[in-house]
């Protein structure tokens, strides 16, 4: 069982590193590769629930406007990754995503109204210190800058994120959780689409690619990861989710030719190996 929950962690790990490349492979701005990317996801994990009747109906109204809010932050933070992709490079992108528990361990004192602990500030300096690694110099000039920003916004909105699904993952299952996600973004991304210019039809390969990131990337490889954390300690889940960045630069280095520069790389060693460590001490302190 526990072999099998760590295969579908892993697996999962995999298709998520794999989805930044889509960015790259989709000719289509990040806008509409995100609409995209929810709607087919959020059809997929519909007809799931429906094939296993299974209630989509909340508790109460207030429970399904924070879900639709929550709804607005998954787009704002998928929308902002790949951006972030496109305006620079697949590690950059991964990198900067990789450094929201720095966000989380803020968020969280601020929320507790309680000081964070000296490991939880060290923790967060050094993942800063390993995104500015990462900028060559500090000019929008340079189009690293711009990408990092947006991945550090990304990185933001997937903290928040993160916190309101800790807020409903003791009253609904994940799956529901992720349907009324991802089926209100893609509702209230339909205006934006309209805001600029205005795509007519898409390319036979991005339809298809569209399609692949919806439903392997993100309905199938969420429904993997929930059903591995049935086998697999959260500690542990959370170190294999820091490999998501590793991933996505080795498949951008196989497909894409994108080789890492050494500053990209140094800020990826630092990032995730603070990322490692503050599971494994959070692991320790909850055991």
């Amino acid at each position: 069982m526990k072999k099998q929950a760590l295969l579908c962690v892993n697996l999962a790990v995999v298709l998520f590193g794999l989805a930044g490349l889509f960015a790259k492979w989709i000719g289509l701005p990040a806008l509409y590769i995100t609409f995209s990317r929810v709607f087919f996801s959020s059809l997929t994990l519909g007809l799931w629930l429906l094939v296993k009747k299974q209630s989509i109906r909340t508790k109460n109204g207030r429970d399904r406007a924070l879900l639709i809010l929550s709804g607005a932050v998954l787009a704002l933070h998928w929308w902002s990754f790949l951006y972030s992709i496109q305006l620079s490079t697949v590690a950059v992108g991964t990198i900067t995503f990789a450094s929201f528990p720095m966000f989380v361990i803020l968020l969280e004192a601020v929320i507790r109204r309680k000081r964070p602990s000296a490991w939880e500030i060290s923790a967060a300096v050094l993942i800063l210190a390993g995104v500015l690694i990462t900028v060559p110099e500090f000019s929008f000039e340079n189009s690293l800058v711009p990408g990092i920003l947006t991945g550090m916004v990304s990185s933001a909105a997937y903290a928040v994120l993160t916190l309101m699904n800790r807020h409903f993952s003791d009253k609904y299952s994940a799956s529901v959780i992720a349907f009324y996600e991802q089926a209100s973004a893609a509702v209230l991304l339909v205006p934006f689409l309209f805001s600029g210019p205005v795509i007519s039809a898409f390319s036979g390969k991005d339809a298809a690619l569209t399609v692949l990131l919806g439903v392997f990337m993100t309905a199938a490889a969420h429904t993997l990861f929930i059903n591995g954390l049935k086998g697999v300690s959260a500690g542990l889940a959370g170190i294999i989710s820091s490999l998501e960045s590793v991933y996505a630069i080795l498949f951008a280095l196989i497909f894409l030719k994108e080789v890492p520069s050494l500053r990209e790389a140094a800020g990826a060693v630092i990032i995730l190996g603070t990322v490692i460590l503050v599971q494994i001490i959070r692991g320790r302190k909850e055991s």
